[in-house]
Parts: C-alpha cells; structure tokens; sequence
C-alpha cells in the first residue's frame, strides 16, 4: 500500500532551519555574556591587586616620609648639639684670650711705643696708645699683621700728632687708636693645620720637581 506525507515539507524544513538559527544566536549570545563577564572578572581582579599594590606602595612611602622627617629632625638636634659644644668649647677657649692679649703685646709693641688702652669686644680688640713717631705706629702694625700667632688684621683706626701731658719742654708725641682681631684656639689649630697641609704638598711637589729636573 502506498503511503502519502501530505504535510509541508518545505515549510516543516523552513520551521527547523529558523529554529536551529534561533538556538545559534542564543548559544551566540549566552557565549558573548560568558566571554565579557570572564574578561570583565579578569580586569577586576587585575586592578584589585594592582590597587593592593598602590596601597602597599603608598604605605611604604609614608613610612618612609616619616622616616626621613625623623632623620631631618635627627640631623637638626645633632647640629644644635654641635653648635653648642662649639659655643661651650670657644667659652672655655676664650677664658685664656687675655693672657694671650698681653703676651703678645708684649711681644709684638715695639720700643718708643706705649699703650694706653685695652677694649675687647668679642674677638676685636681696641688699642690707644702714644709713639713716638709714625715709624714706631707702623712697625707696631707689621708685628702685628705677620709676627704674632694670635692677632691679625689690625686696622690703623686714628693717628695724630699731640703734645705729651707730662712733659715740661712740651715734647711732640703720636697718638694713635687702632683695632686686631684676636683668634680662637679653634681658629689657629685650623690654620695650622691648612698651614701644614700646604706644606706638605709644596713639599712633595718641589720632591716631584727634583726628580724630572735629575
């Protein structure tokens, strides 16, 4: 016996072609939606540890902020402590200035030369005196720019020509006023020590000269 199929091929074959596109563009979409809150999961959990990181990052550099201000700190406190042990040093320095003052005076003033007056104020030294000519002023001024350890930079303030109060004939005299700086014991050790640095190397150097020159 034959048999007929008398349904719709063609519109039985059309239902299932569009039914398969249908599945396909959800198995599309389902699979887009996957792929974006896969890689949208990834991004986030990359910028969780990237902003962990900053926040470590950042920690560390307020650590170390603090660090370095206690060291600024730190550095101030040792440089007020030096200046004080500086300043305690030149006072207990300074106690033995004015004998050092006056044996240099002593040393350095040249005969026909008396002084009058002595006025320190810190390391400057005021000096009135009388000679008994612009010679003896100026002598006194070479001993103290270049014989004296302890003074230096003296500095004619005043000279002029007077007349001596105690003498009876009137005997013309000069009267002078100049100022010297006296140094510290700190000051002179420095300059000895440049002092001998330099010789040391004009030493060598004359010692390097010789041997070319032989």
């Amino acid at each position: 016996m034959i048999r007929i199929n008398l349904l719709p091929h063609r519109e039985a074959k059309r239902k299932q072609k569009q039914a398969a596109f249908i599945a396909m563009l959800a198995a599309g979409g389902v699979a887009g939606v996957a792929l974006v809150l896969l890689v949208g999961g990834y991004n986030a959990s990359r910028i969780s540890i990237q902003n962990e990181r900053n926040l470590v990052l950042a920690t560390a550099n307020g650590e170390l902020d603090k660090k370095i201000a206690a060291i600024a700190t730190l550095k101030q406190e040792i440089e007020a402590l030096q200046a004080r042990q500086q300043a305690v040093e030149d006072l207990q320095g300074d106690r033995n200035q004015p004998v050092y003052l006056l044996d240099e005076l002593v040393k350095q003033t040249p005969e026909g030369v008396y002084l009058k007056m002595l006025k320190q104020d810190g390391q400057k030294v005021t000096i009135n005196g009388i000679a008994q000519s612009q010679e003896r002023v100026a002598e006194l001024l070479r001993n103290l720019a270049s014989g004296s350890p302890w003074l230096e930079r003296p500095d004619l303030n005043e000279v002029k020509a007077t007349t001596l109060a105690q003498s009876k004939v009137g005997k013309k005299v000069v009267e002078f006023t100049l100022s010297v700086n006296i140094k510290r014991a700190r000051d002179k050790e420095e300059a000895a020590k440049a002092g001998g640095k330099g010789g040391a190397a004009g030493a060598k150097g004359n010692g390097k000269a010789d041997g070319q020159i032989g």
